[in-house]
């Protein structure tokens, strides 16, 4: 074995270099990487009624940076939300509802949802004991976008690409997501970490937030604020617009014309990345190294020593970045970032964390200057929405384990909604091409090698 390790180490030295390409090979072909234009902007490549992103205007082709604005189905999602919060009750079903079906519920119609979805989320018999229990992974990410394609095989109808086939899947997904995602940690927790095994099932009545904090707390305890909060997280992440990674691979698969639960499964394995839903972890990983080598967290010039030592890869996890400011679209500010963080302070405040809160808000605010400062940039930084969704799970008592699958669970329906546009809509499969720039080579016989 050792043997065969040495070998193969050998064979990767050898290879490494065929595989590296000259970035200014990309610069030379005018090569959009990432799909992004040289001012930031991003390639287009399609178009969407379910979500808008705005976080700057071009004029005479010039980009001017303006304060960030999120639309669900050309609704402001602030309106959304102050709508509900005003009335005191939860806004994530009816946030589904509007992005899967275009328009606003009625209250009866709302009502109609709320239970269908409720009757949706048993999972089918003895999937967790057949297909979360007997392997067990140690990233949920990694359990939730097996169990998506493994419910493949209990959909009696998983090729059939009509409308009313696709909502019904699109509802059980949605539906389901949060319970498997629940029993995945469970087992984690128990196979992994040595912590007993505790599966709770959803209960009639209560919402998908108030459910899913039922279900991964043992005494399955919650208060009223606590739930709110997460269902204030969930509106927030329901959606992104098309161009986002993990919506983008889900339209690419299904623009192949593979089943739903393959397109949607590869959109779960891409928001699993820490340059996507992965980045709310590396977030609070980062802010323990920060807790850690501040003394004084109200001492700003200690602040921001640490987090020059973080852009000069000198501590951190040697990226260079500061996690949680800077996003492709937004300059000004994320909405998302903006409104979370003003839910966060009466949280804060109860579970003693103001100190940590405003420890957030000084790297927010300084961060930037940071950051151009050692780059030579004159560059516009905001906090994004990871910055403050990892430290509200914090806050909830929710692992770190959960902080990724949670965004998950929301932006199902985000997913779902793509899927169905682009299946509506497809007449080609997405396929962009590739400068291919090796060059042309003679066959070399084998025993002249």
């Amino acid at each position: 074995m050792e043997e065969s390790r040495a070998l193969l180490e050998a064979m990767c030295i050898d290879s490494e270099k065929n595989n590296i390409i000259d970035i200014d090979r990309y610069m030379h072909y005018d090569i959009k990487r990432g799909l992004r234009n040289r001012d930031g902007t991003g390639v287009l490549a399609g178009i969407t009624r379910i979500g808008n992103v705005l976080g700057y205007y071009v004029q005479d082709g010039e980009r001017y940076p303006m304060p960030g604005k999120l639309y669900y189905r050309g609704i402001d999602v602030e309106e959304l939300i102050a709508s509900f919060i005003s009335e005191n009750r939860f806004g994530y079903e009816e946030t589904a509802y509007l992005l899967l079906f275009g328009d606003l519920p009625t209250r009866e119609r709302l009502a109609r949802f709320q239970k269908i979805l409720e009757e949706y989320q048993e999972l089918p018999p003895r999937f967790t004991e057949d297909m979360i229990l007997p392997a067990p992974s140690r990233d949920v990410m990694n359990k939730l976008a097996r169990s998506i394609l493994a419910l493949y095989s209990y959909d009696p109808n998983p090729e059939d690409n009509s409308y009313m086939t696709q909502m019904n899947q699109a509802l059980h997904l949605i539906a389901r997501c949060p319970v498997i995602v629940a029993h995945a940690f469970a087992a984690k927790q128990h196979y992994f970490d040595g912590k007993s095994l505790y599966l709770h099932y959803p209960k009639p009545g209560l919402t998908i937030a108030e459910n899913f904090l039922r279900s991964v707390r043992h005494d399955k305890k919650f208060t009223d604020m606590e739930a709110k909060l997460l269902d204030l997280c969930l509106v927030l992440h329901a959606e992104h617009g098309g161009g986002n990674n993990s919506a983008f691979a889900c339209r690419v698969l299904s623009s192949s014309g593979t089943d739903f639960y393959s397109a949607l499964s590869a959109a779960v394995g891409s928001l699993k990345g820490p340059r996507h839903g992965g980045a709310n972890k590396k977030v609070m990983e980062q802010f323990k190294y920060i807790e850690s080598y501040v003394r004084d967290w109200d001492d700003e010039d200690e602040i921001r020593a640490c987090l020059r030592k973080l852009v000069n890869k000198e501590i951190g996890d040697g990226s260079g970045l500061i996690y949680g400011l800077g996003h492709a679209i937004y300059s000004v500010s994320d909405p998302r970032a903006v409104i979370l963080k003003n839910f966060a302070r009466p949280l804060a405040k109860e579970k003693e964390m103001d100190k940590e809160l405003r420890l957030f808000e000084t790297v927010e605010r300084i961060g930037p200057e940071v950051l151009n400062e050692i780059r030579g940039e004159n560059r516009t930084y905001c906090a994004n929405i990871d910055m403050y969704s990892g430290l509200v799970y914090k806050m909830l008592g929710i692992p770190e384990d959960l902080y990724t699958p949670l965004f998950a669970i929301a932006r199902m329906v985000g997913w779902c909604a793509h899927r169905i546009e682009e299946v509506c809509n497809n007449n080609r499969i997405i396929r962009p091409a590739y400068k291919a720039v090796v060059k042309v080579g003679k066959f070399v016989p084998m025993g002249e090698r």
